[in-house]
């Protein structure tokens, strides 16, 4: 396996191009950024990257296992790294934070919906809704 996504994108025939490298560092930076803020991101650096340029980047970047995508409420998918998906992401509906916790977390949860039910749960897929310490208070 490529030791950099660099190597991965020459080793499947592709380039690296600016724009490339550019999407990656913003899904970096932002950690979970919708295609949009992605692309505004991009733009901070490279203006004459279009929101297209950007979809077309990240359905590549997804193919290749770079980046994964997850859905934190009705709007646009969010991106984040694949090195860093194993998590599951909590989502505060009122204040719309979103923090990353292990897939251990999920365990019983995983267990009890295996016992019951002999359903395999994808808990690196999760999205749970809730409220969040800060808005409780």
């Amino acid at each position: 396996m490529a030791d950099t996504w660099q190597e991965e994108l020459r080793a499947k025939g592709y380039r690296v191009t600016p724009q490339r490298q550019l999407v990656l560092e913003a899904v970096t930076n932002l950690e979970h950024g919708t295609p949009e803020q992605i692309c505004a991101e991009v733009q901070r650096t490279a203006r004459g990257v279009n929101i297209s340029t950007v979809y077309r980047t990240l359905e590549l970047l997804e193919e290749l296992g770079l980046v994964k995508h997850a859905h934190l409420g009705h709007g646009p998918p969010n991106y984040h790294l694949a090195a860093e998906a194993e998590h599951i992401h909590l989502v505060c509906r009122d204040c719309g934070a979103v923090n990353d916790v292990e897939p251990e977390a999920a365990a019983g949860l995983a267990e009890l919906l295996e016992r019951q039910f002999g359903f395999e749960t994808d808990v690196h897929h999760l999205t749970v809704y809730g409220r969040c310490g800060s808005c409780r208070d």
